[in-house]
């Protein structure tokens, strides 16, 4: 019974070997390299997928890769305002954010939820940082424009979301810094606009943009789905930008899909290598993803 149970477990050592001889390729294909991480989603709500995020970007970083962190956090959001009794108003989706609202998201944003990520990723063993927006000027923001076309009158409409904003311009200045003195950038979506203002920004296009700021060999957006769908629901594996425009206009890509894939196009037009929608509920996605040929969700690139 010894010997079997020592044969055993002798096979499963030689398994895990062959596993880390199997990434090394991946490991140094990508050393030196940014990737950054849009981080949200049943991966953030679950303590054990939460764990296993933060161990496995302290890994990353441990093998010579420049992880940067943006994560976002709806549902917390959503649950303080609730509490607060602070109601909140939707159109087509999106929040508006009036100045009290603003200051509530950025309590939660770059306060609990960032320094919770700081903490586990720090307790794995890394050296991570918090920051928003605003930490030395990194994203300048300006008010996001959106219109509406109203069904009935056919007139389009200009919308008014308050302090909801888009990126102007990412100093990558400051994440270098970081990324010389060895630390790990958690980065709360909060941007400031050019006369002081807080703007809540969405946290997939943070991270689009930060991607193209620092021309980061990968942008990987953590979700609640598998990736993207053909008609007949089959997983697509990799789009080239012009499969992506194809599957757009033939109305398979819609919904909550479409913002996403419209982030990884282009920060993809803006020279960051491929962007990957990944499902964030498969643990360890991020290692599936950059250290096997096996990924766990859609890879977008060039061709």
């Amino acid at each position: 019974m010894t010997g079997s149970k020592n044969f055993g477990e002798t096979k499963q050592w030689l398994r895990t070997a062959r596993t880390l001889t199997e990434a090394l390729p991946f490991m140094r294909r990508y050393a030196g390299k940014t990737v950054v991480i849009k981080y949200g989603g049943h991966a953030m709500g679950d303590g054990e997928l939460a764990t296993i995020f933060a161990r496995d970007v302290v890994l990353m970083k441990q093998v010579g890769i420049n992880p940067i962190v943006v994560h976002g956090g709806g549902p917390q959001i959503g649950e303080m305002l609730e509490r607060l009794s602070v109601q909140s108003e939707f159109i087509d989706g999106l929040r508006v954010t009036d100045a009290e609202t603003v200051e509530i998201v950025e309590m939660v944003l770059s306060g609990s939820i960032n320094k919770a990520i700081v903490n586990a990723i720090n307790s794995a063993g890394g050296t991570a940082i918090g920051l928003s927006g605003k930490d030395g000027s990194l994203i300048q923001a300006q008010k996001l424009r959106r219109s509406h076309r109203d069904p009935e009158s056919n007139i389009e409409q200009i919308l008014d979301l308050g302090f909801v904003g888009e990126p102007k311009h990412v100093n990558p200045q400051v994440l270098g810094a970081l990324e010389r003195a060895g630390m790990i950038p958690v980065i709360a979506p909060i941007g400031v606009g050019v006369n002081g203002e807080t703007y809540n920004i969405n946290a997939d296009t943070v991270a689009g943009a930060i991607a193209s700021a620092v021309g980061a060999v990968r942008l990987l957006l953590l979700t609640d789905v598998a990736g993207v769908m053909d008609k007949n629901g089959e997983l697509q594996l990799q789009l080239s930008l012009e499969r992506v425009k194809e599957l757009t206009e033939d109305g398979t890509i819609k919904g909550g899909m479409l913002p996403k894939l419209q982030t990884c196009t282009t920060a993809v037009e803006e020279g960051v290598d491929a962007a990957v929608i990944l499902d964030g509920r498969v643990p360890h996605a991020l290692l599936l993803e950059v250290f096997t040929d096996q990924g766990v969700g859609t890879l977008i690139r060039r061709s």
